[in-house]
């Protein structure tokens, strides 16, 4: 690929001889594409503040200047990057009343010893220290695992509950793939489950048996 190789409204109004504006637009779309599918691997693997454009514009075989004009700012790639990484349910399975069940049984399963590595965390954990890159992945949590969540957590506290449900997800994630511990690494893997299963069942259940919040300013016990 080439510093050419770019999207039609930058393209010279002279065409080389027998090109196409179909060809143009499939080249214009996997020159995009290659530069995105760079940009997940790297911000996975280093994070936010861990690399550069020009880095990934050597990964995907173009130049920096090109990667700008796909995307406008590294900011702007890393926020595409994270959703794509983000809109895949990585570990969040089942509906209704199998949610609680099929999601800790797929997080045991995708948090096991030798378990390919779940690229939406370690993008997380990689750049959450940067301030602005932990807003966009906020944002795109909300869209993608949270938004899924809310829809099937009905009752009160809905939002509240699902990011719990994500918290568990990745502390358990954290744990168990990074840091190995012995009590979750070594646990079978149904008993596991069926640990993790009885946590995300109370935030599936709780909105039927919440207690009412007190008003404001009101004074508990004498």
């Amino acid at each position: 690929m080439s510093e050419t190789d770019e999207p039609s409204s930058h393209r010279s109004r002279s065409e080389p001889q027998g090109s196409t504006p179909g060809r143009r637009r499939r080249d214009a779309t996997a020159t995009r594409q290659a530069i995105l599918d760079a940009a997940v691997a790297a911000f996975t693997r280093y994070g936010y503040d861990g690399v550069g454009v020009r880095d990934i514009a050597q990964s995907a075989g173009v130049t920096a200047m090109l990667i700008n004009r796909y995307f406008g700012s590294k900011e702007l790639l890393f926020a595409e990057a994270v959703d794509v990484a983000f809109a895949p349910r990585t570990v969040i399975a089942g509906t209704g009343v199998e949610l609680a069940g099929e999601t800790a049984r797929a997080l045991v399963e995708r948090t096991a010893p030798g378990a390919e590595e779940l690229g939406p965390f370690l993008l997380m954990l990689r750049s959450a220290a940067n301030p602005r890159a932990a807003k966009i992945m906020r944002e795109a949590i909300g869209r993608h695992a949270g938004r899924h969540l809310n829809e099937e957590l009905s009752g009160t506290g809905a939002g509240v509950r699902a990011e719990l449900m994500l918290s568990l997800q990745a502390g358990v994630w954290l744990m168990r793939s990074v840091l190995g511990t012995t009590a979750l690494t070594q646990e079978q893997p149904e008993e596991l489950a069926q640990w993790i299963e009885s946590l995300f069942q109370v935030l599936v259940t709780r909105a039927t048996a919440a207690s009412p919040r007190p008003e404001p300013g009101a004074r508990s016990g004498p």
